[in-house]
């Protein structure tokens, strides 16, 4: 069955009695299918019209159910491509922890394609962070992290030598942080920035997005028991599948 025909085979059962608005129903139906895995991403919906008089709604009533979903990050509308699943989006608490294995707790099944990994002299900003005199050399690595095939983030990172020996296998099997820990790099706490910034000509060809689709940013700079600064990182992510919870107490 190809993911165009996969729309056919998804039946609604809509209670028109119920208090339930019927733009909830249907958005709660293709809901639970994205997420069980019946209309898996990339899979191509249907047009508003078409799925209107398939389900004898109104047209208002499923661009609704639509909204919905874009707005919970289950699908996307693209220009020329029309609504297409993208899954389940990734929610990640701010902690101190990697996203790899944040991706691990949830669930899931890490890639990683390493990019770039090479030993280069840091430029005076990097210097800085990584608290190292000018004309230090460091680590530099980019490398590229996939959940179920789909690229989900860019990430570019910065390391004192000292710190642990890094190599392409490694860091295509593990975590970045994974690694540190075994040499005894013991992480304490992170300063970290996040904001949001639009794709590139590389970030959008490295994430499968359009040039200037909304991404997530964050930087952060690591630090060990003792204060020092150990890796600092740039990481691009996906806009449509990442997300930061963010719990807040008074």
């Amino acid at each position: 069955m190809s993911k165009e025909s996969a729309m056919v085979e998804l039946e609604i059962a809509i209670d028109r009695s119920s208090p339930i608005p019927l733009y909830h129903q249907v958005a709660s139906a293709f809901d639970k299918a994205i997420r069980d895995g019946v209309l898996p991403p990339e899979t191509k919906l249907e047009n508003e019209i078409s799925l209107a008089k398939r389900y004898n709604l109104s047209r208002p009533t499923m661009r609704q159910a639509m909204d919905q979903l874009v707005r919970d990050g289950l699908v996307v509308r693209r220009r020329g491509v029309g609504t297409q699943v993208i899954g389940p989006p990734v929610r990640r608490n701010l902690r101190l922890s990697s996203l790899y294995n944040d991706l691990q707790d949830e669930g899931a099944d890490p890639e990683t394609q390493v990019l770039t990994l090479e030993t280069i002299t840091a430029e005076e900003s990097i210097s800085e962070q990584l608290g190292l005199p000018k004309g230090a050399e460091v680590y530099h690595l980019k490398r590229l992290r996939l959940v179920d095939n789909r690229p989900l983030a860019l990430m570019e990172n910065w390391l004192p030598l000292t710190v642990a020996t890094l190599t392409r296998e490694g860091l295509e099997s593990d975590g970045l942080y994974n690694i540190l820990r075994r040499a005894g790099v013991d992480f304490r706490m992170a300063q970290q920035k996040v904001g949001a910034d639009i794709a590139n000509h590389e970030q959008a060809s490295r994430l499968k997005v359009d040039v200037g689709s909304a991404l997530v940013v964050m930087e952060r700079t690591g630090l060990d028991s003792s204060g020092t600064p150990v890796e600092f990182g740039h990481h691009v992510y996906r806009a449509d599948r990442y997300s930061f919870d963010i719990m807040l107490m008074n």
